[in-house]
C-alpha cells in the first residue's frame, strides 16, 4: 500500500501544475556549533554535586577584539588538575553543633506515633514522637541554605495489649530526609588572552557581508549548542548574549574620556532581522548588581558596517569589575534575525571620532587555489594537472587607518604534511588595487583576483587516493614590522586543500536552506569535469529549516549535457525507492547517497546531478552565500520540459562522487544504465519494443498515473493498444530506471 500511495502521487502531480519557484529560507540549525557543541554529562538535576564554578579573572584596559581569532572562554577544567578546590557540603547537620549527622539515618517531616490499642476495652491512645531538630540543606543550589526542620522516626509502631502482647512496626515507604551530600568545585581563570565569558553568540568567518577583517561575532536565534531556543515557535525575545570579562576601571574616571566602540551589521549572508528585532549593549553596574542598557539599534536589510561610539560617563561604571555584554533580540527559533559585530574596543583617553585602526586585513578566508573548484577527486587531478590551478585566486583586503600605505608583495605558501611545497607571489600593487604609489587608500576594500596558472602545481607524483595541502597567504605593508600600533592578527590567512573522490563547488559551510518549489520539480547542478568517470552517488547536505520535510520524498537523477542544460535522464532512482533528506547534526558534513543496488554510472566530462522530488514543498539543501555558483544551478518546474538557471546566488551543497579503489570494499558494481536499455517506439500508438543491450532480460511492468499495474510481461515486445491515450510508466526488472512512455 506504501508503494501504491508513492506513486500514485508520483504519477498524478506529473500532470498538474502546482505553484513553482526557487527559494531560500532561513536554517534551523547551525551544524558548526552542533559538531564543537560540549559533550554534556547530565547530573542529578536537583543536585550541584560535581559541577564547577569558574571565578573570572579581571582584565586591565585597553580592551580591544577584531575577532580574528576565538577568545571565548573555554570552560574545560577537569576535577583532578592542579589548583582545582572544592567544597564538600551535607544535606543534614546537628541542629546544635552544625556538623553532619551519620549516614544511614533516615527521616520524615510527617508527625509519626505509637498507638497502643487495648484489646480488652477495645480503645487506643496516640503518643506522638517527639522531633529531632536538625539544619536541613537545599543542594540544589550553591552556596547552600539550612533551614531548621522538625524531623520524626520514618515509621509507626503499633502496640496491642493484652492476650497476648503484639508489638508490630509500620515503616514509612521513601521517608524523604536522609543524609547526603554534594561537593561543589571551583576553579581561577587566570586566562588573560581569553576576553568574553560565554559563547552564545557564534565566532565565524562566512555570516558577514564585507567585514573589515577576518572573523566577526554574529547572533540569531540559536543557542550556544547550534540548536534554537525555543523550537516550533514564533515568540521572539532576548536570544544571544556575549558578555565580556571584568574589568578594572577603578583607576578611571569621567574626565579620562573612555569609549567603547565597535563596527556592526545586520543580515550579511544571513536572515533579514524586522525592524522589531534590536542588537542591545548592557552595562553592569557592580554595586547596583544591575545590568542598564546604553545602546541599541534595530533590524535592517544588509548595508557596510557601521560605528557605534558610546562614552562611559556614570561614575557607577568605574569599579573594579565593570563589564559590558551584547545582546539580540529577535525570533528565538532558528538561525533568524542576523546581527554581526566587530572591532570591539574599550580604551581611556579616546574620543568620539576615535573608531578607525592602523589595520591591513584579510576581510575572508582564502579560497580554493584549483580553478573552478574547492575540491576534485585526487587521481582526476593527477591525470590532468595542466591548466588546472586557479586564475582568479579572489581576495579581499580591507586598508584601515586615515592615511594612505604603500603597498608590498605578499605570497600564498603551499605545505604538505609540514614540509614546504612551493609558493606564489601576491604583487603587491594588484593586491592594492593599482594605485601608486600610496597603493591602500585609506578605509578602502579593494578586491583582487591573482593567477596561480604558472610557477608551482600540486605534487602529482603523491600516492594514495586523498591528499591535503595546506595553505598560508600572508599580506602586509612596509610599515607593519615597525609601527607598533599596527594590527597583526588578520594580515595572514590559512585554507586547507583537499582532494579526495567528489568534485565540490562550495566551502563547505551553509548559510541558507535552498531548494526549487512545486510537486515534480527537478534541481540539477552542472559539472564540467577533468576526465570521464564513473559516479557511485552523490552527497548531499541539507539543513533543517521552518518546516520539516524529513519525511519528503526525492529521485537522485544524472542527466546528459544538452547544449548547457540538463537533457536526457541517464540515471534515476527506483520510483518505488525514492530518497528522504537526512540530516548529520555533526558540523557541516554531507550524507553519501550510494546510487540503487549499488552500481556504478559512466558519465563524460559534461553532466547534471540533482533529483526530481515528489514533494511541492522546498527540500533545504545548504547553499554556500560566500561563494556564488548559481551559474551551474538550474530548476524545472515543468517535468524536465524546460530549465530556468538559478537567480539566487550561492553554490548548491551537492557533490558527485567518483569510483575509487573502495568501490570493491563497498561492493559497487559497473553498470552502464545510460547503453543498457532502449525503449522504442516513444511515444507509442500501441506497439512497445525492450531492447537490452548488454544484460538478460527479466520483464517488466507498466503503470498508470494512479500507480496501478496494468501490464506484466516477460517478452521484449508487447502491446498497449487497449489503453487510453496519456502518460504511463515502465520499469525494467533489474534495472533502477523508470521509463515515461507516451501512448498517443
Amino acid at each position: 500500500m506504501k508503494s501504491f500511495l508513492i506513486v500514485s502521487c508520483l504519477f498524478f502531480v506529473s500532470l498538474i501544475s502546482l505553484s513553482q519557484n526557487e527559494s531560500v529560507g532561513p536554517m534551523m540549525s547551525n551544524p558548526d556549533l552542533i559538531a564543537k557543541s560540549k559533550l554534556m554529562v547530565k547530573l542529578d538535576e536537583l543536585s550541584f554535586d560535581s559541577t564547577i564554578i569558574y571565578i573570572s579573572d579581571t582584565l586591565e584596559l585597553p580592551f580591544f577584539d577584531e575577532f580574528t581569532k576565538n577568545h571565548f572562554q573555554q570552560y574545560n577544567a577537569d576535577f583532578s588538575d592542579p589548583g582545582v578546590t572544592s567544597d564538600k557540603k551535607y544535606r543534614l547537620l546537628d541542629n546544635l553543633t552544625s556538623l553532619p549527622i551519620a549516614v544511614g539515618q533516615f527521616y520524615t517531616d510527617q508527625v509519626t506515633f505509637r498507638r497502643t490499642h487495648d484489646i480488652v476495652t477495645s480503645t487506643y491512645v496516640d503518643a506522638s514522637f517527639l522531633p529531632t531538630q536538625l539544619k536541613v540543606g537545599d543542594l540544589s543550589n550553591y552556596p547552600v541554605n539550612y533551614a531548621t526542620t522538625d524531623l520524626y522516626p520514618p515509621y509507626y509502631i503499633y502496640d496491642t495489649i493484652g492476650a497476648p502482647d503484639v508489638s508490630d512496626t509500620v515503616w514509612i515507604t521513601s521517608p524523604g530526609f536522609y543524609q547526603d551530600s554534594a561537593t561543589q568545585f571551583f576553579v581561577n581563570i587566570n586566562d588573560p588572552n581569553a576576553y568574553w565569558l560565554d559563547d552564545f553568540a557564534y565566532h565565524n568567518y562566512r555570516y558577514a557581508f564585507e567585514p573589515r577583517s577576518l572573523g566577526v561575532v554574529t547572533f540569531d536565534g540559536l543557542n550556544a549548542d547550534g540548536y534554537p531556543y525555543a523550537i516550533g515557535t514564533s515568540l521572539t525575545n532576548y536570544a544571544d548574549v556575549l558578555t565580556s570579562k571584568p574589568l578594572n576601571l577603578a583607576p578611571y574616571d569621567a574626565a579620562d574620556s573612555l569609549y567603547i566602540s565597535f563596527l556592526y551589521q545586520a543580515q550579511g549572508f544571513g536572515d533579514v532581522p524586522e525592524t522589531s528585532d534590536s542588537l542591545i549593549l548592557e552595562f553592569y553596574a557592580k554595586d547596583l548588581d544591575q545590568w542598564k542598557r546604553v545602546w541599541s539599534d534595530s533590524g535592517q536589510v544588509t548595508s557596510e558596517f557601521k560605528v557605534a561610539n558610546i562614552c562611559l560617563k556614570d561614575a557607577q561604571y568605574f569599579k573594579k569589575g565593570f563589564q559590558f555584554r551584547f545582546r539580540n533580540y529577535g525570533a528565538l527559533s532558528g538561525s533568524l534575525d542576523h546581527f554581526h559585530i566587530d572591532y570591539v574596543q574599550l580604551k581611556f583617553e579616546a574620543g568620539y571620532q576615535d573608531t578607525l585602526f592602523r589595520d591591513l586585513a584579510f576581510v575572508y578566508p582564502l579560497g580554493s587555489l584549483l580553478k573552478t573548484y574547492t575540491s576534485v577527486p585526487w587521481d582526476h587531478f593527477k591525470n590532468n594537472p595542466t591548466d588546472k590551478m586557479n586564475d582568479e585566486v579572489q581576495i579581499v583586503m580591507h586598508s584601515g587607518g586615515v592615511i594612505p600605505a604603500n603597498n608590498q608583495n605578499g605570497l600564498i605558501e603551499v605545505s604538505h604534511g609540514g614540509i614546504p611545497e612551493g609558493d606564489f607571489i601576491l604583487y603587491g600593487q594588484l593586491l592594492a588595487g593599482g594605485d601608486a604609489p600610496y597603493n591602500y587608500q585609506p578605509r578602502t576594500t579593494v578586491t583582487s583576483y591573482h593567477d596561480l596558472t604558472t610557477g608551482y602545481v600540486f605534487d602529482i607524483a603523491k600516492s594514495g587516493d586523498k591528499q591535503t595541502f595546506d595553505i598560508l597567504a600572508t599580506a602586509s605593508t612596509p610599515t607593519t614590522s615597525v609601527n607598533p600600533n599596527e594590527l597583526r592578527l588578520n594580515d595572514s590567512t590559512n585554507n586547507i586543500q583537499y582532494f579526495g573522490n567528489y568534485y565540490s563547488y562550495d566551502d563547505g559551510s551553509a548559510e541558507v536552506a535552498y531548494g526549487p518549489t512545486g510537486a515534480q520539480a527537478r534541481l540539477a547542478i552542472r559539472y564540467t569535469t577533468y576526465e570521464p568517470d564513473s559516479l557511485i552517488g552523490v552527497q548531499i547536505h541539507f539543513v533543517s529549516s521552518v518546516n520539516d520535510v524529513s519525511n519528503n520524498l526525492f529521485l537522485l537523477t544524472i542527466w546528459d549535457d544538452n547544449g548547457g542544460v540538463p537533457g536526457e535522464v541517464i540515471y534515476e532512482d527506483d520510483v518505488f525507492f525514492p530518497r528522504s533528506p537526512e540530516y548529520t547534526n555533526a558540523g557541516n558534513l554531507f550524507v553519501d547517497y550510494y546510487l540503487k543496488d549499488t552500481v556504478k554510472v559512466p558519465v563524460g566530462t559534461f553532466y547534471f546531478i540533482g533529483w526530481r522530488q515528489l514533494d511541492p514543498d522546498r527540500l533545504n539543501i545548504g547553499l554556500d552565500k560566500n561563494l556564488d555558483n548559481s551559474d551551474q544551478t538550474f530548476y524545472s518546474v515543468d517535468n524536465g520540459n524546460s530549465w530556468s538557471q538559478s537567480i539566487i546566488a550561492g553554490s548548491v551543497m551537492i557533490h558527485p562522487i567518483y569510483s575509487t579503489a573502495l568501490d570493491a570494499e563497498l561492493g559497487i558494481a559497473n553498470v552502464n544504465i545510460h547503453e543498457e536499455v532502449s525503449i522504442f517506439p516513444n511515444p507509442t500508438n500501441g506497439e512497445l519494443n525492450i531492447l537490452m543491450k548488454q544484460t538478460e532480460f527479466k520483464g517488466a511492468e507498466v503503470y498508470n498515473v494512479f500507480g496501478e499495474k496494468i501490464v506484466t510481461t516477460d517478452t521484449t515486445h508487447f502491446s498497449m493498444a487497449s489503453y487510453s491515450p496519456g502518460i504511463y510508466y515502465l520499469i525494467v526488472r533489474g534495472t533502477p530506471r523508470t521509463f515515461k512512455i507516451v501512448k498517443l
